[in-house]
């Protein structure tokens, strides 16, 4: 994780990739695709799979007719299928500051292999990709698509991004419940290290644009654990503030207000009909997206 990748390409983790690959990575709500694929449709069509009846209407196709009821009910019935198609996903990078931190690898290069890696999946499975890099003056957006060719162009744009100054998170989240017009999966990756109310509201206004979301929740172990002995120099990355403590004696009241932090996150997420996960950078990729990849895989058995 320390070592830039290379090529593009290196930034998919294949111990990932080997072990989801054949997992349907399945959208938990309704999407608006363009071809049939894996996916609930919010429209209705030619399935195996029931899900209602609906009093017919002249004009209407008398080949869904379900005769059976006619004979019992001498009402017309047509029959409602699920129609499947194919799920939009648009991945969003946080490039502020913050997302540079890291012992080991920063929170920022490991973001940047969750999303090569889940675009990877999600193209697989016959979906389209998109990427955006929120928190950036500079708008970079790449618009979903199925094309695999499309998926060098991705991976070239999150391996190009790099974190900067700026603190726009929350305007960029607003943005981009705008700029996608159809239905979408969003997968937001960040520190999410703004106000939580913010925060949520944004993710509100993205679940009232009909878009699923989930948030996959970036640490590095030294903040979680506060595994500080020493009087520390603390800098703000986003700002530049700097104060000079004692570990010891402010460790208890950073991991409360941490931990109260994650759980309004966790709850408002639930709360929204959204996904939370929590991932630490020190943990292997394929470990790390386990939880996120087993829901995914439930929706495809409900």
């Amino acid at each position: 994780m320390s070592k830039e990748a290379k090529q593009p390409f290196d930034l998919i983790d294949r111990a990932a990739v080997s072990r989801f690959t054949g997992d349907p990575l399945i959208g938990t709500f309704p999407m608006e695709g363009s071809v049939s694929g894996h996916h609930r449709s919010n429209h209705k069509g030619s399935s195996v799979e029931f899900a209602e009846y609906r009093e017919y209407s002249p004009g209407e196709d008398p080949r869904r007719l379900d005769w059976r009821v006619m004979a019992r009910t001498d009402r017309l019935f047509l029959k409602e299928f699920e129609a499947e198609t194919n799920l939009r996903c648009q991945f969003s990078l946080d490039c502020s500051r913050s997302m540079s931190f890291g012992e080991t690898g920063s929170k920022f290069d490991y973001g940047k292999k969750i999303i090569a890696t889940l675009a990877y999946l999600f193209l697989l499975q016959g979906d389209a990709v998109g990427f955006n890099l929120l928190g950036s003056r500079k708008r970079s957006a790449l618009t979903a698509k199925r094309n695999p060719v499309h998926l060098q162009t991705l991976l070239q744009l999150v391996q190009d991004a790099e974190p900067n100054q700026e603190q726009l998170l929350i305007p960029s989240l607003h943005d981009l419940a705008e700029s996608v017009s159809m239905r979408a999966l969003f997968v937001i990756v960040s520190d999410f290290l703004d106000e939580p109310s913010a925060i949520m509201k944004a993710i509100h206004h993205c679940r009232d644009r009909k878009h699923e979301v989930v948030l996959l929740h970036l640490f590095d172990i030294q903040e979680l654990e506060f595994i500080f002995t020493h009087p520390t120099c603390f800098v703000d990355l986003e700002d530049g503030q700097s104060i000079l403590t004692e570990p010891s004696e402010i460790r208890k009241e950073y991991l409360f207000q941490l931990e109260k932090h994650i759980s309004f996150l966790r709850s408002e997420c639930l709360e929204a009909g959204s996904f939370y996960y929590k991932l630490t950078t020190n943990i292997p990729l394929s470990e790390g997206l386990d939880a996120f990849v087993s829901d995914r895989n439930s929706s495809a058995r409900r």
